[in-house]
């Protein structure tokens, strides 16, 4: 019996011993399934051709995507708590989504990057309709780095200064000041990042740096003893700080309420601008449209990505009408191959659509309590949950092997991802010095509470099997 579902579950795709672990039993047999020949060719060609970027391939063949799952070449059905790349916010193969693209590219796919198109402009209008004041002025993009590279772009020109100020555990990306400002992975052997950037500590209540009397982190304390130290390394030019409201990459760690706002007063105390990048918290993932509407704070440059496009290519720079005037004034240039696309835009337009009609930032609240219920009874049933965490439908749960130490163990979240993979679910870990396998738990906000019951049987079996 599941604990999650009530029910048996050896009739559960990747469930009990009765059938093929995964097995997608609506897959198509007989001549459409690839031969062991056929695979071995596949990946002969993978690992003879690919440039490998971030680690070993996963050795599945994907063959199609629809709403929660994925299926690969030998009719396995394997549930995505991911999203894809945290992206898939409707879902893979969103029939609207599908709709659009074929109606789009019919019509007028890409243009000079100096023309426009209607798709663009009401794409801008609209998620302006979504934000709060001042923030109105829009630069479709296609990725997070992009977005994030035009950002600091943006704010360095405007304030006329160079220093940029980020998460110690930060990711924004793989292009030159995006890559300079993140800490989590890829600095070492690259050679100097851009000049004039810092990290300051993350505010992690799990595993905190200082404490008060009893223990708790003491964040105020922590925040103004890592402006001390900016203050002592700025040559006097600091621009921006950029973070995200809650570090993914970093291990799903959400700063305590009230420290943006505070983090927002040492930006102006100094003369800088506040980047967010809500690359995965944005448009309804953690149960508002945007994740800093909880903290009340406005930032002065907000960057999207990932959840915009639904899973296709499109990011954007969106921040107030003074700050856009002084950028162009100053001569802003930001002029790419893909920039104002009508093609993605026009998705974009379908994913707000589909966001408000369907009240998925209320959907996500749900869905979101229902997974962290299922997931502290995970922690009740086993001793090396240490920590959950997250909000809305982007949780982490972290990995220790004793709880009282928090001693960490990289060996064992990765035997629990191997094992979750084996039963079906594809799961994704981050894997930081210091700290234990950390989960991220994202899946589409389309996903039911049984898609979330199934993909909680599988963990809760992954880890008995891991820790066997």
């Amino acid at each position: 019996m599941s604990a999650f579902t009530g029910k048996d579950t050896s009739a559960i795709p990747g469930e009990g011993t009765s059938a093929t672990p995964g097995k997608d039993t609506d897959a198509p047999t007989g001549d459409n399934s690839p031969t062991p020949a056929a695979a071995s060719g596949f990946w002969a060609d993978a690992d003879r051709h690919l440039v490998r970027y971030g680690g070993a391939f996963t050795r599945e063949i994907i063959e199609r995507a629809a709403g929660s799952f994925v299926y690969t070449a030998d009719g396995r059905k394997i549930l995505d708590f991911t999203s894809g790349q945290m992206s898939a916010i409707l879902g893979h193969s969103h029939p609207e989504i599908v709709e659009t693209v074929r109606r789009q590219i019919g019509s007028l796919d890409h243009l000079y990057s100096g023309m426009l198109s209607r798709p663009v402009v009401d794409l801008a209008r609209r998620l302006a309709a979504t934000l709060p004041a001042p923030l109105e002025k829009t630069l479709l993009l296609t990725t997070g780095a992009e977005s994030n590279e035009a950002a600091i772009r943006m704010a360095k020109l405007v304030t006329g200064k160079h220093e940029i100020v980020s998460f110690a555990r930060s990711w924004h990306g793989m292009t030159q000041a995006a890559a300079s400002a993140t800490y989590s992975a890829g600095r070492k052997g690259y050679g100097p990042t851009a000049p004039g950037h810092f990290a300051i500590p993350v505010p992690n209540a799990y595993r905190p740096d200082f404490t008060t009397t009893d223990g708790a982190l003491d964040w105020r304390r922590q925040l103004d003893f890592a402006f001390e130290m900016i203050d002592a390394q700025s040559t006097g030019s600091l621009a921006a700080c950029i973070v995200e409201p809650i570090l993914s990459s970093g291990g799903i760690i959400e700063p305590p309420e009230g420290y943006l706002a505070a983090l927002r007063d040492k930006c102006r105390e100094r003369g800088m601008l506040l980047i967010l990048d809500e690359a995965q918290t944005g448009l309804c993932r953690t149960g508002s449209w945007y994740a800093f509407e909880r903290d009340g704070v406005v930032p002065d440059i907000l960057t999207l990505s990932k959840t915009l496009g639904a899973g296709l290519p499109l990011a954007a720079v969106v921040t107030s009408a003074e700050i856009e005037q002084e950028a162009y004034e100053r001569g802003f240039l930001f002029f790419t191959t893909h920039v104002s696309d009508p093609l993605p835009a026009a998705v974009g337009n379908t994913v707000l659509d589909v966001l408000a009609r369907d009240g998925l930032d209320a959907r996500a609240r749900s869905l979101g309590t229902y997974l962290r219920k299922g997931l502290e009874e995970l922690a009740d049933r086993h001793e090396v949950v240490g920590d959950i965490r997250g909000r809305g439908l982007l949780a982490g749960i972290e990995f220790v092997v004793d709880r009282a130490t928090k001693e960490s163990s990289d060996e064992l979240g990765a035997r629990v991802t191997r094992r979750c993979l084996e039963l079906g679910l594809h799961m994704n870990i981050v894997q930081l010095p210091g700290m234990g396998g950390v989960f991220r738990i994202a899946p589409p906000l389309t996903a039911t509470e049984e898609e979330l019951s199934l993909g909680l049987a599988i963990l809760d079996e992954a880890i008995v099997d891991a820790t066997a």
